[in-house]
């Protein structure tokens, strides 16, 4: 019954919860019994979990114009907006290698969440192994429209934001957990969002999924995507409520957000950083006895 760390995805906002978790990890806070991460909540989480402090940012910056990461000339030649044999492959073995060896000897338990496109549910895939496992967090930060999903054990997955953008009641039990096996739920959790406490979100992308008519043939996935603007917002008021009840502690950006999901000035985005650095290290005691 101990506690849960849970991140928020958003693209090249994530820099913000690498800031938060590169603190911790000076720190030395790793006692975590789970990790939720969706999106690039996922791949922070692989950093936290392989103990590298810097190495989330690195990743963002260095690459952040390199086509083969994210861009059109991408999306062009693979189907995914994100390069995903060089991000998970060439940078993830290579041009800054992921230490497998420690994250896979790592005893906290690591949750990847994706959307069956078939059933438009969230899965919540537990990474075990690296580069095994890589797939899952691929599947994870697969957005719509503009990936090609991702297929694990014969299903189809895309970003699990669409399903499930915080899974902070799975974490503490407190709502089902689709294809988990003997989790015990957290007592607490820490979560890192990625958006300003009064941020309202808007159904641009969702729209354009739907207005594309790509997903036709899925039709629970189109309903999820065309719900999902809702449903972000209400489940932020039940983060608020665990948040009063001592059950959650939130850790977010104090001001509005207004680096792209796809930004590729290294001007925000190392902003963005130190303001995720600041608010852990500006809470850590707070942090520290809430864990």
């Amino acid at each position: 019954m101990g506690t849960a760390l849970v991140l928020e995805g958003g693209g090249y906002r994530g820099v913000f919860t690498a800031g938060v978790l590169d603190v911790l990890m000076e720190r030395g806070v790793y006692d975590f019994e789970s990790v939720w991460g969706v999106s690039a909540g996922a791949l922070a989480a692989t950093s936290f979990l392989s103990h590298q402090i810097g190495r989330t940012i690195r990743i963002m910056l260095s690459f952040r114009d390199d086509r083969r990461l994210m861009s059109f000339f991408s999306l062009a030649t693979t189907g995914s907006i994100v390069g995903g044999d060089f991000l998970y492959h060439t940078v993830q073995d290579e041009l800054d290698p992921c230490d497998i060896e420690t994250f896979n000897a790592n005893k906290t338990r690591m949750f990847a969440v994706a959307s069956d496109i078939e059933l438009g549910l969230a899965r919540y895939f537990e990474v075990r192994s690296l580069p095994d496992d890589v797939d899952m967090i691929r599947a994870s930060s697969s957005l719509p429209l503009v990936s090609t999903p991702v297929e694990i054990d014969g299903r189809l997955y895309l970003d699990g934001g669409t399903a499930n953008s915080v899974p902070l009641e799975m974490a503490l039990g407190l709502a089902e957990v689709e294809g988990v096996e003997d989790y015990e739920p957290a007592e607490r959790a820490i979560v890192v969002l990625t958006r300003q406490r009064d941020y309202v979100k808007s159904k641009k992308l969702e729209s354009a999924a739907l207005f594309s008519r790509r997903y036709n043939d899925y039709p629970q996935y189109a309903e999820a995507l065309r719900t999902r603007a809702e449903r972000y917002m209400a489940q932020r008021e039940r983060i608020w409520e665990l948040e009063r009840s001592g059950k959650a502690l939130v850790v977010m950006p104090q001001k509005p957000v207004t680096v792209a999901p796809n930004e590729h000035s290294g001007g925000p985005l190392l902003d963005l950083y130190l303001q995720g650095r600041h608010e852990a290290e500006a809470r850590f005691d707070e942090i520290a006895s809430f864990i």
